[in-house]
């Protein structure tokens, strides 16, 4: 007999928006500090299925307006994972989110989103970017690495479905 701590997480959805670069895709990032390892951290636009009843298209569209001020024409589900199983419930929904239209935010920043900044990453970047360490969060890397592997037409398994 053992005892096991265990995390309840609502899961998560993280997106890719892409937009045309001078050198081929680009996505869209935000950089924003993260208490738990005390530095600022280059990841994508993702956020807390935290709305009772939100199904995660609906809550990705949500949080991409409330970080980067657009709304996706097109969401292509990518994949679904753990974050980690071992000792917590959080899916992760990835997206690809394209066709983006500027778009006012539906609220205030909260007070995580006001020193937020905006940053492109170049598809074409993202290995180097991840080898030096300028991008180590892993739902960005999956989600990145993903849209490339997409783009490249190496069409992934959506993972759990519908979980």
């Amino acid at each position: 007999m053992f005892t096991r701590w265990i995390v309840r997480h609502p899961g998560a959805v993280v997106a890719v928006p892409l937009v045309d670069g001078p050198r081929g895709p680009e996505a869209i990032c935000v950089r924003q500090f993260r208490a738990a390892v005390r530095r600022e951290v280059l990841e994508l636009p993702a956020g807390k299925l935290d709305v009772e009843g939100e199904d995660p298209d609906a809550a990705m569209g949500r949080e991409l307006a409330e970080e980067i001020g657009r709304r996706p024409g097109q969401l292509v589900k990518l994949a679904s994972f753990w974050n980690s199983p071992g000792f917590c419930t959080e899916l992760t929904h990835v997206y690809l989110a394209l066709d983006l239209e500027e778009c006012e935010p539906p609220e205030p920043a909260k007070a995580e989103e006001r020193h937020m900044t905006i940053e492109t990453v170049p598809l074409a970047d993202v290995d180097r970017l991840v080898a030096e360490g300028t991008i180590a969060d892993a739902k960005t890397i999956i989600g990145l690495c993903l849209a490339d592997r997409r783009l490249s037409g190496d069409t992934p398994n959506p993972g759990l479905g519908g979980r």
